[in-house]
């Protein structure tokens, strides 16, 4: 019987508490896994995650049943800081998951903060740069203190994940960082924001050696057309065939996505289509993750049984 492709998530969010503000917004738990998110309720977990806890544990069963190797812990200002407990999971599981760091860009001073975080051992910073445009103007990535983070993380050999505002909006930004810093390494999510306008700008990115591209939320921005996702998958084939499926990996953004498809549905679809190659699926699924987040040694997950097959 052929080996599984040992997969890996590069794009996940854990957080023990998520209370926060953006835009001067709250955002807070409620009952049944649902939230107060910027003035609306939404279901921002499944509905058995009641506590509002969305834990390393809880997401390693998912992982295991759906047998997935290992997963990137990302992070975004909606979630508030969650530093300190990635330290933990970190700690915890060395194994199973990649961490970012995360400062709050929003506020003057967050050089320190990355400085502390690359010394508390991070090997990922992440920037949710669609965020620093808001209501009270627009924060440049290209300005004095970030470019001197940057520096710094190209130095220290700390990878640089970050979402983008839709289509080229930060595009000319991100352009000349990767020419003032062609040694840092970085990872575009949410696949440039393929269902916008002029997402592929985001994606030719990646024709630069050290910048990747993770489709983390690719099933909420084609959620319309929902489950086996086609026009997702002819997504990445496109992407493919500008800059290589080398520079591209597959996330799930749980656990939002999988209030409405479970955590394997938000893979298995490209698992099973034709128009991917056994080679390209091996690469988007797992092994230019596994390789770019230095997960060396991928765990081998046993098929088990359903109840109801």
């Amino acid at each position: 019987m052929e080996e599984y492709i040992k997969i890996v998530d590069a794009h996940a969010h854990l957080w023990l508490h998520q209370d926060t503000t953006v835009d001067g917004k709250r955002i807070y738990p409620l009952r049944d896994g649902r939230s107060m998110f910027m003035g609306q309720e939404v279901q921002m977990l499944p509905p058995f995650m009641i506590d509002g806890i969305n834990s390393a544990e809880v997401f390693l069963s998912n992982m295991n049943y759906a047998r997935v190797s290992a997963a990137v812990i990302t992070q975004e200002f909606i979630d508030g800081l969650q530093n300190t407990y990635l330290q933990e999971v970190r700690s915890r599981y060395p194994e199973r998951f990649f961490v970012f760091g995360m400062c709050d860009y929003r506020h003057p001073g967050y050089y320190a903060e990355a400085e502390d975080l690359i010394e508390a051992g991070f090997k990922g910073l992440k920037i949710p740069a669609a965020r620093l445009i808001d209501s009270s103007g627009r924060i440049m990535l290209t300005n004095n203190e970030m470019m001197r983070m940057f520096h710094l993380m190209e130095e220290k050999g700390i990878i640089l994940g970050i979402e983008l505002a839709d289509g080229d909006t930060q595009v000319g930004e991100m352009r000349e960082i990767i020419q003032e810093c062609p040694a840092l390494t970085v990872v575009i999510g949410h696949f440039g924001m393929v269902t916008r306008d002029g997402w592929m700008e985001q994606i030719r990115l990646a024709r630069n050696p050290n910048v990747y591209v993770e489709s983390g939320g690719i099933t909420w921005l084609f959620n319309d057309e929902f489950y086996p996702f086609p026009s997702a998958v002819k997504a990445v084939r496109e992407a493919a065939d500008a800059v290589g499926m080398d520079k591209l990996m597959w996330g799930s953004d749980y656990p939002r996505t999988i209030t409405a498809i479970t955590y394997k549905m938000s893979f298995d679809f490209f698992e099973k289509t034709d128009e991917l190659t056994m080679e390209e699926k091996r690469l988007f699924l797992s092994d230019n993750a596994a390789r770019l987040f230095g997960f060396t040694h991928l765990i081998d997950l046993p098929y088990i049984k359903n109840m109801s097959e």
